[in-house]
């Protein structure tokens, strides 16, 4: 029986992937690594419903370094899909070689997305992966040339799908079909492919090119504002967000709220001038019970010092204005 080690997404085509490879008697075990732009929660129920071993392993760190530099560019937003999907493989490849896997798969399915699931943007991902010959894409393996996987007899290439396209209808038809009926829904697994959080990415990634997996965790929380080249603040928009800016602060966290009107956590970030600090404070008013007060005293806080400022709250257009989105 040959041994594989798929990339789980948990999303529709990566369970067909792995349950297309498991009907022909493949022992199957997925991978699904962790960044701030997504997690294994899908992965881990798929793993669960459909019942294979999942390893779980964080990247945060040199996924972010590619993110900064992709080799081969985004796309429509901030999402290098090439160079993501690369990574992945060269990293389940550490594991192939280690743990004795016999090759690589994936549910990329060719045409589904123009710009990094084409013939010249697959090749290009197994090239880069330094594992050209052991990568197999189930689903669309009929449309690709012979891979010395199938060449070796490790898969029966009959049993393999011809899936292309942008619709998703074949898949869904097969998960009934073969007792997945709950499975599901596609997209919003990155958010490196939405526009509002690229645009915030961007952002950060402009005024501090040496941003760590921690500040990108800050864009997913509350309102930002854009200060100045050098500061940021993050508005809790609840008490949810409240909490996570709590937690995110840690103990050199600069965290400010209204001395003596309820209201949202801010947390500053950035190099604490008078004139930042004075415009975050007055932002922070402008959101609290004492937005209509002539002056309302903001408290600046963290683990080694404390002090307040006294400003008038900013009228909310003008506070508008800086929101990143």
């Amino acid at each position: 029986m040959s041994k594989a080690l798929g990339l789980m997404s948990g999303g529709l085509d990566s369970t067909l992937a792995a349950m297309t490879l498991m009907r022909q008697g493949v022992e199957v075990t997925g991978i699904s690594f962790v960044t701030p732009f997504f997690g294994a929660r899908k992965a881990k129920a798929a793993a669960e419903a459909i019942g294979f071993p999942l390893i779980v392993q964080n990247i945060s760190d040199v996924h972010l370094e590619m993110v900064k530099k992709p080799k081969y560019g985004y796309g429509r937003n901030m999402n290098p899909c090439i160079d993501c999907h690369a990574m992945m493989f060269r990293l389940a490849g550490e594991i192939m070689a280690k743990e004795g896997f016999d090759f690589l798969f994936s549910g990329e399915v060719l045409g589904q997305r123009p710009m990094s699931q084409n013939p010249n943007a697959l090749k290009s991902v197994a090239k880069y992966s330094g594992h050209p010959d052991r990568i197999l894409r189930p689903l669309s393996a009929k449309l690709l040339p012979i891979t010395p996987i199938e060449e070796a007899g490790l898969v029966d290439r009959e049993q393999l799908l011809d899936i292309q396209g942008r619709s998703r209808r074949r898949q869904q038809a097969l998960a009934v079909e073969w007792g997945f009926p709950d499975f599901p829904s596609s997209g919003g697994g990155c958010l490196l492919t939405e526009a509002g959080f690229s645009n915030q990415l961007r952002d950060l990634l402009e005024h501090d090119p040496q941003a760590s997996p921690a500040d990108v965790e800050l864009l997913k929380v509350g309102r930002q504002f854009r200060l100045s080249p050098n500061a940021k603040l993050v508005l809790g928009r609840n008490q949810a967000d409240n909490e996570q800016l709590e937690e995110l602060a840690g103990e050199q966290g600069l965290k400010l709220r209204c001395s003596n009107f309820s209201g949202p956590l801010g947390l500053f970030c950035g190099e604490e001038k008078e004139e930042d600090l004075q415009t975050a404070a007055a932002i922070l008013a402008s959101y609290g019970k004492g937005k209509n007060e002539a002056q309302v005293e903001v408290l600046f806080k963290n683990t080694e010092r404390e002090f307040t400022l006294t400003v008038a709250p900013l009228p909310r257009e003008e506070s508008r204005s800086m929101i990143l989105s």
